[in-house]
């Protein structure tokens, strides 16, 4: 057996049993030095610990953080009720809120689930009220929370540019014009819907808050995503740093102007955050040490070479690889997809002349769409058994 396909079972077996990434990646890694070089296995250790002597990777737990205070600390609710005063009076105008609303707070937290969380538990049950159906109502929920992987700053942006060594704020920057489009194509997509079913607006016109009011009300919380890109794009500070700003701002606001965060939230945001965190460190470095092997044994470049040797075309080699992140975003989550499929695939696409920023949007677009369709998917089947069980 090779190398290459061991290395690629023992990952994929650990996967298949459940097993952490990061322990899977680690595991393949090891045992693939252990059979098939003379390097000593020590060389993981080192790797492990190069990988996390980054930077940029402060900004992930600062992001985490800050998205937590803003959801718990009455920001979220502010963001909500300044997307309703701008969209909620059009047909099908709570669907639309939850688009905008979801755009705004992915600015902010740089996290699908957080934003999901945060904007699905407060629209969800509306929409409920409102006659909307709840296959559309989850469906559009999770589709506008992708968008907080994609709209700046997206902590999967940043673990693929730790990986790829590439700028984090280059990758920003990059990322603003595709989640726009995205959100707009979902606000079309939702106002013809329900134009077709007859999803009402929120409220009549007659009926409609001024604008002025609900803004004076909803600046502060407006502007944290303002403060925090514009720091980043001015060069004035760094993504890490403009995240411990976040930091500061969500805390200020939460406790000074909207009295809503108290001391239990602070501890709860911490807690999580340092869970979550613990576990992508760990998936990171090992990540980096399966990069550096892959490297040292010139799996990239086997890999590359049979599939430019298998296809001739520089388009059906960039559709082959949209076509597995779509089906491997079926399976496995965004960030954990990255660490494993970027040390592969960036020296193809690199190959034939695509851009590394490039292929990072396009990876991370394609990974959240395949996970949002598995998502719906599963959910479909379980609610169709659910309905079969009641009758």
């Amino acid at each position: 057996m090779s190398n290459v396909a061991f290395v690629f079972i023992i990952m994929f077996a650990g996967l298949l049993f459940s097993v952490p990434i990061g322990i899977s990646l680690g595991t393949a890694t090891v045992l693939a030095i252990l059979c098939y070089s003379t390097t000593p296995s020590y060389i993981v250790i080192q790797n492990i610990f190069g990988g996390l002597n980054s930077f940029s990777l402060l900004a992930i737990p600062f992001f985490m953080i800050a998205g937590s205070l803003m959801g718990l600390g009455g920001i979220s609710k502010r963001i909500v009720k300044f997307a309703d005063a701008l969209v909620g009076w059009i047909t099908g105008g709570l669907g639309m809120v939850v688009v905008l609303a979801s755009m705004i707070f992915a600015a902010i937290s740089g996290s699908a689930p957080a934003t999901v969380s945060s904007i699905g538990s407060m629209l969800l049950p509306q929409m409920e009220e409102k006659n909307y159906d709840k296959d559309f109502s989850t469906a559009l929920v999770a589709s506008a929370g992708t968008i907080g992987v994609i709209i700046p700053p997206s902590i999967p942006f940043v673990m693929y540019c730790i990986v790829a060594s590439q700028s984090v704020g280059t990758i920003f920057i990059a990322g603003i014009i595709p989640g726009l489009l995205i959100g707009l194509a979902l606000m079309t997509v939702c106002y013809f819907i329900s134009k077709k079913h007859g999803y009402v607006a929120s409220y009549t016109k007659k009926d409609r808050p001024k604008f002025w009011p609900v803004f004076r009300e909803c600046i502060w919380a407006i502007l944290s995503p303002v403060i925090i890109l514009g720091s980043i794009y001015s060069g004035l500070c760094t993504p890490t740093e403009a995240a411990v700003i976040s930091i500061f701002y969500s805390a200020v606001v939460g406790i000074f102007i909207y009295r809503e965060t108290t001391f239990k939230i602070i501890i709860e945001s911490l807690r999580s955050a340092g869970e979550l965190n613990g576990q992508g460190n760990l998936a990171v470095g090992l990540s980096m040490a399966f990069a550096t092997y892959l490297t040292t044994a010139g799996i990239p470049k086997k890999i590359g070479a049979w599939i430019t040797g298998a296809i001739h075309s520089d388009v059906l080699i960039l559709l082959a690889i949209l076509g597995i992140l779509l089906l491997v975003g079926c399976f496995v989550d965004n960030i954990s997809s990255c660490l494993v499929l970027t040390p592969i695939f960036l020296p193809i696409v690199t190959s034939i002349g695509m851009d590394p920023i490039h292929f990072g949007v396009v990876m991370t677009v394609a990974l959240a769409i395949g996970f949002l369709y598995a998502s719906l998917w599963l959910q479909s089947v379980h609610r169709r058994r659910h309905q079969r069980a009641a009758h």
